[in-house]
C-alpha cells in the first residue's frame, strides 16, 4: 500500500448510496447538514494553476460549505484516477484528455468543472534553435515521456504544420524535457508549457513553444475537477458546494491574483515566488478563457463564441477532444460530450 493510499484510508467516501444514474439535479434546494470530510486529489504538487484552490481553502470558502477539504499530492496521474474511480478519494484534478481515457477504459468518471480552458502541452524548444515551426524538428531529436499522448501532439503539430511526423527522431526522456534541452540532446520536447516552458524562461533561457490548440490540435479543458457518476448521484449537494467554493476561488485569482499568490505561497512555502508569479500570469487568461461573465450562459455547456462562467465544460471543445483523442488512438470508441461531463453543479448565473 503506497503512502498515498495509507492517507486516503483515513477518509472514507461519505454518502455512497446507489442513487439514480442521472446527474443533472444538482441544484437542489439546501445545504449539507453537518461538515463533512472531504478529499481531493491534485493532479501534480501544488503549483500555480491550483491558486483557486488554496484561495478557496484561505478564504474559508469550503469551511462555509461544510466541507472539510483534504487536498492530497498525487503519486502518479494513473492512481489518481482509480482512487477516484474506486471511491478512495471524493475529488480529483486531471488533464481532461486523462479524464476520457479513464471513461474509455471503463470507468465511472465524470468531469463536473473545468479549471483551465486550453490544453497545457505542446513542443518547447529553445529560441536560439531557431524554430519556425513545428515542421523545423524534421530531422531533429524531440523528447517524449512515453505517455502515448506525447506522440499524438507531436505527430499532430508536425502535420498541421505540413511536416513528416516520421521524419523526426522521437527519443523517450521520461520527464526529463527541460534538462535533456538544456544539454544540447534534443531540439525540443513534448511538455507543459506554463510549468516547463515558464521554468526555462525565469532560469534565462528564453523558449519558442508551439501550444497544440493553436498548431492543429483541438480546444479543450486542460485541467478539470472530477469525481464519479456514483457520488453525484448520492451526494449532489456535496458535489455542487465543492463546485461552488472551487469556482469562488478562482474567480477571486481572476480579480486579486496577488492576494492568491500570496494565500498559495503561505501555504505551500517551499515554493519559489518568482517562478510561482510567473506561472500564475501565464495562467490567468487560461483560466478566463478571454472573459468571465455571471451572466453568460453557462448551465447548457455551449461552445461559446464570448465569455463563459469560470469552470464552464463547453461541449463543442470537449467533443473537438474527444474525436482527436479517436482520431489519434488514445480512445477505443466514442464517447458523448454530455457523458464525459456535466456543468449542472456550477452556480447559477
Amino acid at each position: 500500500m503506497t503512502a498515498l493510499v495509507c492517507v486516503l484510508a483515513a477518509f472514507a467516501l461519505v454518502g455512497c448510496g446507489s442513487g439514480s444514474s442521472g446527474v443533472g439535479a444538482a441544484h437542489a434546494p439546501g445545504a449539507l447538514e453537518r461538515p463533512t470530510k472531504v478529499t481531493l486529489i491534485l493532479d501534480f504538487t501544488p503549483n500555480a494553476v491550483h491558486a483557486g484552490i488554496y484561495r478557496a481553502l484561505a478564504a474559508g470558502y469550503y469551511r462555509r460549505e461544510k466541507i472539510d477539504l483534504q487536498v492530497i499530492q498525487p503519486t502518479s496521474t494513473q492512481e489518481t484516477l482509480k482512487l477516484i474511480d474506486a471511491g478512495k478519494a471524493q475529488f480529483g484534478l486531471a488533464d481532461g484528455s486523462d479524464v476520457a481515457g479513464l471513461i474509455d477504459d471503463g470507468g465511472d468518471a465524470q468531469a463536473v468543472m473545468a479549471l483551465v480552458q486550453r490544453p497545457l502541452g505542446g513542443l518547447i524548444g529553445l529560441a536560439n534553435e531557431h524554430l519556425g515551426s513545428p515542421a523545423a524538428l524534421q530531422g531533429k531529436s524531440v523528447g517524449i515521456t512515453g505517455v502515448p499522448s506525447d506522440t499524438a501532439v507531436l505527430d499532430t503539430e508536425v502535420r498541421h504544420a505540413g511536416g513528416d511526423p516520421a521524419k523526426v527522431h522521437v527519443v523517450t526522456i521520461g520527464f526529463n524535457g527541460a534538462q535533456a534541452l538544456q544539454a544540447g540532446r534534443i531540439a525540443a520536447f513534448t511538455g507543459f508549457i506554463p510549468d516547463d516552458g515558464v521554468q526555462l524562461q525565469v532560469s534565462g533561457r528564453p523558449i519558442t513553444a508551439f501550444a497544440l490548440d493553436r498548431n492543429g490540435g483541438p480546444s479543450y479543458p486542460g485541467l478539470v475537477a472530477f469525481t464519479t457518476r456514483k457520488l453525484t448521484a448520492a451526494e449532489p449537494l456535496l458535489v455542487r458546494d465543492f463546485v461552488a467554493a472551487t469556482v469562488r476561488g478562482y474567480e477571486d485569482t481572476l480579480r486579486d491574483p496577488a492576494r492568491s499568490l500570496n494565500d498559495l505561497l503561505r501555504l505551500n512555502p517551499s515554493l519559489s515566488r518568482r517562478l510561482t508569479a510567473a506561472s500564475l500570469a501565464v495562467y490567468l487568461p487560461l483560466f478566463a478563457d478571454r472573459s468571465i461573465g455571471r451572466s453568460s450562459s453557462g448551465g447548457g455547456g455551449g461552445g461559446g463564441g464570448g465569455g463563459v462562467p469560470f469552470g464552464t465544460l463547453q461541449s463543442a471543445n470537449i467533443a473537438a477532444m474527444l474525436r482527436w483523442m479517436l482520431q489519434n488512438h488514445l480512445i477505443h470508441a466514442a464517447i458523448s460530450a454530455e457523458r464525459y461531463g456535466t456543468n449542472s453543479f456550477l452556480p447559477a448565473p
